[in-house]
């Protein structure tokens, strides 16, 4: 007779925290099954791997996948390098999903469409905890089929629902056409081979990914006359946008904000502030922005390096309590806010944190971020080394999380503050711009830093 305690944890998402999270489980003892929606591990940053991250190897390696890839002969990277999204999937997750105690137990090809509780919907409470989580996949060719789970881990990020272009929340008129017509991109798309060279582009957004393209773009433009580049930001400056320069503990996050605040003051960047995108028309070859203060921007193509939302259709069956605000669990909305957190700290979090009100269900991830965009991989590496203690009894090494990140160094008085803030690391909640801004200054659609 099959029990609760004998059936596998379903790991959504086989990206760098599902397969961490599927390391822990098996430290642990306990039965992972990771099932991937895309052909194979990775597929969301396969999408970015032209990008150079500005977190080290350090920063990007779980510890329980190290020692499960280092029984396995694997040869550690250089810690100090800044990898590429490519070198993460090549030298980093493919290894660790081709390892006898991991390749059996990934499922590729698998697209969770839901979650919910075997032979129980939302509304039923009597004995809920004591049955499955059963969990609905489609498959390659259209085959659908259900799978029982003592519990769930969703980490399957944001990256296929990025955020509208609309300052409002919503995509603005003649969004929807000029993105399916490939006018409006993807958030990162590879411009050196893209076919950019030789036209006008905008770049929308204030955050990691923005400042990502504009750069991309500035080189291309150097290399091939009668490229312009154009960066939209909804801020009237883009003095927060800049980062903490070389106070910032990620040097080439710092790096990234000098490097954009030296393309703007070159020339070699068009910046537009305080622009809040309200339409867009495209008639012939051609393609309007309009902003809601008249301004209107003639440009070939766009880039909407606008952040993500979670996709949480898939939940919809599930018992969640989510942060009004940023869609994060409800305990973990307050600390990454990107209104109020600061100095681009996140406070130590784990399970009890991340825990839901449907039991042994846990978001993970950038999706346990909701909306806020300053992720980092070592966030979730410690968030499911939490879960998958808390999963196994152990409840003094769930609570046991340490969480130490590199700040963003905006504290320094490089960096000037408005009138009406003292500091930027006080400890009254009061709004704030850290890093790259993402916060009411600037809207919340700064970029995801994952990066």
């Amino acid at each position: 007779m099959t029990t609760l305690e004998s059936l596998p944890v379903a790991v959504i998402g086989a990206g760098p925290v599902g397969l961490a999270a599927a390391a822990h489980l098996l430290e642990r003892g306990l039965e992972p099954l990771v099932l991937e929606a895309g052909p194979a591990v990775g597929s969301a940053i396969r999408q970015w791997g032209h990008v150079r991250v500005f977190s080290t190897w350090k920063y990007n390696l779980d510890a329980a996948s190290v020692r499960l890839l280092e029984r396995n002969s694997w040869e550690a990277p250089r810690p100090t390098a800044l990898p590429y999204g490519s070198e993460i999937v090549s030298g980093y997750l493919e290894p660790l999903a081709a390892t006898p105690e991991l390749r059996d137990r990934i499922r590729t090809g698998s697209r969770v469409v839901a979650v919910t509780r075997q032979g129980m919907d939302k509304g039923r409470s009597q004995g809920r905890d004591q049955v499955p989580f059963l969990v609905q996949i489609e498959h390659d060719g259209g085959q659908v089929t259900e799978v029982p789970a003592r519990a769930v881990i969703d980490t399957s990020g944001t990256w296929l629902s990025p955020a509208p272009l609309g300052s409002s929340g919503l995509a603005v008129p003649g969004e929807a056409g000029a993105r399916a017509a490939g006018l409006v991109t993807g958030p990162l798309p590879d411009v050196a081979s893209g076919g950019f060279a030789g036209r006008r582009t905008l770049v929308v957004g204030s955050g990691h990914s923005a400042a990502n393209m504009v750069l991309d773009l500035a080189r291309v433009a150097r290399a091939n006359p009668g490229t312009d580049v154009l960066w939209a930001i909804r801020a009237a400056t883009p003095a927060r946008a800049y980062g903490g320069g070389d106070a910032d503990q990620l040097p080439a996050r710092g790096q990234l904000g000098a490097r954009l605040r030296t393309a703007v003051e070159s020339g070699a960047v068009q910046l537009l502030t305080g622009f809040l995108t309200v339409s867009i028309d495209v008639q012939g070859g051609a393609m309007t922005v309009h902003a809601t203060d008249g301004r209107t921007v003639e440009v070939d193509r766009v880039i909407p390096a606008t952040g993500f939302r979670p996709d949480l259709s898939i939940l919809s069956e599930l018992r969640l309590d989510l942060d009004p605000a940023v869609e994060a669990p409800k305990a973990l909305g307050p600390l990454i806010d990107p209104d109020f957190h600061s100095c681009g700290t996140v406070p130590a979090h784990g399970a009890k944190v991340l825990a839901q009100p449907e039991k042994d269900f846990y978001l993970a991830g950038m999706k346990s971020y909701g909306r806020a965009p300053t992720f980092l991989m070592a966030t979730g590496y410690e968030q499911v080394r939490s879960i998958a203690a808390a999963l196994a009894g152990d409840a003094e090494a769930a609570d046991a999380v340490e969480l130490q990140l590199p700040e963003t160094g905006v504290c320094s008085t490089s960096v000037p503050a408005a009138a009406d803030e003292d500091a930027c690391c006080g400890t009254a909640a009061v709004p704030l711009d850290i890093g790259f801004p993402t916060g009411l200054r600037h809207g919340r659609a700064g970029g995801t830093a994952t990066l």
